[in-house]
């Protein structure tokens, strides 16, 4: 992938339209906010420009994409916000895999997907860095675009709790409330409002807890049983990876999510004192320091102490 500055991607993008772009599946608040985010400018320079996901975007996020209309075009550049690995694609975009023209990106295990891109690892949300663009592009940021790049930064650093929060995280962020976004509403939903199915769901995912090296690693699991009996959507478990690391004595968490039999979705997490990504490039996967997520094909007390296997080797350094 051959690297552009800033300044360089935002001239491509006013050179360009018809364009698509891409985010990961099981979208998040970054993936969402990017991708909507510069569609929304785009828009205002007068492009055709959709966001497009293989998996339904989360109902919590209609006050950013209700301010989207669709629109209908045939694709003639293929951007992506927020993913690092095409294996994040899903069924709907994998068709596009091989077709990325750019690529933008805050993770330090981005494989160098596309034909051009930009990978700042040190951004604490992908926001922060389609922020820089807009502003490149020469793009009034109005309150909708401003919702929607607060929405990135605050949920991809937990509400800025996290440590990958820096302080450009707080300044790109200060400058969007500045510009109208409405942050009390959006950490309300996003950290603080909760549907009695996720609340279920949590009570079920404690149930599962299991410490592990003298309560160093605490490890829970998402089965689909668990799902049926809560009555709880996809959506419903955003943020349960963060439960175990917020046990005291914890170093790592790590939750298995039961996609389908002996498919589980791992999530790891650390507060920053050690590389949950080691963990997870062992099994394919990558992500952040902190924060990092793969995909393991084994029954569930298999995948479970795999696992916790590089989990260990995390906590001595060997990974």
């Amino acid at each position: 992938m051959k690297e552009l500055t800033l300044q360089e991607i935002a001239l491509l993008l006013q050179q360009k339209d018809n364009i698509l772009v891409l985010m990961h599946k099981s979208p998040d608040g970054d993936a969402v906010g990017c991708a909507y985010g510069i569609c929304m400018a785009l828009r205002k320079l007068g492009k055709n420009c959709m966001p497009v996901c293989s998996d339904p975007i989360p109902s919590k996020y209609e006050y950013i994409t209700s301010k989207l209309p669709p629109q209908e075009f045939e694709p003639a550049f293929i951007m992506t916000v927020d993913i690092a690995d095409t294996q994040l694609f899903g069924e709907k975009t994998a068709v596009y895999q091989d077709r990325v023209d750019l690529c933008i990106d805050h993770h330090f295990s981005n494989t160098g997907f596309a034909k051009e891109g930009y990978v700042d690892g040190k951004s604490g949300a992908c926001a922060e860095i389609i922020a820089k663009i807009i502003e490149l592009a020469g793009v009034e940021i109005d309150q909708d675009i401003a919702n929607a790049i607060f929405t990135g930064i605050s949920t991809d650093t937990g509400c800025f709790k996290y440590s990958n929060a820096s302080s450009q995280s707080y300044r790109i962020a200060a400058d969007m409330i500045d510009k109208g976004a409405d942050s009390a509403y959006i950490n309300r939903i996003m950290f603080d409002t909760k549907s009695r199915q996720r609340l279920e769901i949590e009570r079920l995912v404690l149930d599962s807890l299991e410490f592990f090296e003298e309560d160093k690693i605490a490890a829970v699991c998402i089965t689909k049983e668990m799902m049926q009996k809560s009555g709880a959507a996809d959506d419903d478990t955003d943020g349960i990876a963060g439960l175990p690391r917020q046990i005291e004595g914890v170093k790592i968490g790590l939750t298995l999510n039961e996609k389908d039999s002996g498919v589980f979705k791992v999530s790891c997490r650390s507060a920053g004192d050690v590389d949950v990504s080691g963990i997870c490039r062992c099994f394919g996967g990558g992500g952040h320091k902190a924060a990092a997520g793969c995909v393991i094909n084994a029954p569930y007390e298999e995948a479970k102490q795999r696992l916790v296997d590089a989990a260990r080797k995390a906590l001595k350094g060997e990974l």
